[in-house]
């Protein structure tokens, strides 16, 4: 190795010390950004102020001959790990006279993570389950907010029983991911306000920073608005529409997104591919793909089976899905090149514009994986 060599490396492993401090003074910065937040009652996630803050530093970065998309990418990652950091503070509490919060089915993942934060807002916040049910009713009579987190099938039994404990003025939602039947299930058991809530996210997330939530609307709006801005302050984004357009949308984004990936990885299981040999072989997109694949097949099949079969809805739009393979194999057999070519452009006609969006966007995705599937490989930083 030559010396200028040796020299320049020293000189970036110089250069990569100070980007740490850099980052752990912008951390450290972050979490009392985080402190006061939760004393002023700011909400974890601020859409404009990340955005104009991205802007200016992608400007600064073209001025300065670096990519604006390099800089945004570091600034993301490390604005991740700050919305963590920003998380572990006290929440402010929207509403102190709410009274007891208690989450059916909070010993759950997704219940815990509720009632964790709840807890952090100076709620008093409980669980309620099988294994503690001989107090539901010294937990439900005097419950301000009752929060139903049950599996999908259970939800209209456990609605109507728990509806008979609580007080009319209680505000009463659930957190299921179908929300016509839970919803008008809780408004002919309750007279009070009703909510219908979809968290769009996993229960192994840390916080509810930048997660979506749908709210469905069901009776009194005024009188759960507390929760909504409750949730806001966590840093959820919230995105209200009717329950019928809800449902019908998830039909497609997880009825036939999760059979389509449960049954991919069905058919590499009955075809015996090897796992490894497929990673080792992966390009950057088919990495991802798999990575899709296998992730589902480490989390919890009861849930799973659930949100396929939760409706006839989503049957309908597996069997429709189906019969679209089957047409497309069609063309394959007869060697249609060009029936095939036409209906591909027909398909991105209909995404329109979305299509070069999501070409742009998969690119990041795209480089992250590579770049963490790669790790530990030999590398080009320097």
């Amino acid at each position: 190795m030559s010396q200028e060599l040796q020299e320049l490396r020293n000189k970036i492993d110089d250069a990569d010390k100070r980007l740490v401090s850099l980052i752990a003074e912008r951390l450290s910065l972050v979490a009392r950004v985080g402190r006061v937040k939760s004393r002023d009652g700011v909400p974890v996630y601020d859409p404009a102020r990340e955005a104009s803050m991205l802007a200016k530093r992608r400007a600064e970065a073209e001025e300065a001959g670096i990519s604006p998309d390099v800089i945004e990418d570091v600034l993301r990652r490390i604005m991740r790990e700050s919305y963590n950091g920003e998380s572990r503070e006290d929440f402010k509490c929207v509403n102190p006279k709410a009274g007891k919060v208690v989450v059916v089915g909070g010993f759950g993942q997704l219940g815990k993570l509720f009632v964790k934060l709840f807890k952090s807002s100076h709620y008093e916040a409980e669980a309620l389950s099988r294994r503690n049910w001989d107090r539901a009713e010294e937990l439900l009579h005097d419950a301000g907010l009752v929060i139903i987190s049950v599996p999908i099938n259970s939800t209209p039994d456990v609605i109507a029983q728990v509806s008979k404990m609580i007080p009319e003025n209680a505000v009463l939602a659930d957190i299921t991911s179908v929300k016509t039947g839970p919803l008008e299930t809780m408004l002919r058991c309750h007279k009070g306000p009703v909510v219908g809530l979809h968290p769009l996210f996993g229960p192994d997330v840390q916080n509810f920073a930048k997660q979506l939530i749908v709210c469905c609307g069901g009776r009194m709006p005024e009188k759960y608005s507390w929760v909504i801005e409750q949730m806001k302050i966590w840093g959820a984004n919230i995105y209200n529409v009717e329950a019928a357009v809800h449902d019908r949308a998830m039909s497609v984004i997880q009825g036939l997104r999760h059979f389509t990936t449960f049954a991919y990885g069905v058919n590499l299981m009955s075809e015996r591919y090897d796992v490894a040999r497929l990673v080792n072989l992966s390009s950057p997109v088919y990495r991802l793909e798999i990575m899709m694949v296998g992730r589902l097949f480490a989390q919890d099949p009861s849930l799973y089976a659930e949100i396929i079969m939760s409706s006839k809805q989503n049957l309908e739009v597996i069997r429709r899905y189906a019969d679209a393979v089957s047409k497309c194999l069609k063309l394959i057999e007869k060697g249609d090149e060009q029936k095939f070519i036409e209906l591909f452009l027909e398909t991105r006609k209909y995404f329109g514009d979305y299509a070069q969006k999501f070409m742009e966007e998969s690119r990041r995705l795209l480089a992250v994986s590579s770049d963490s599937g790669r790790r530990g490989e030999e590398g080009a930083g320097k």
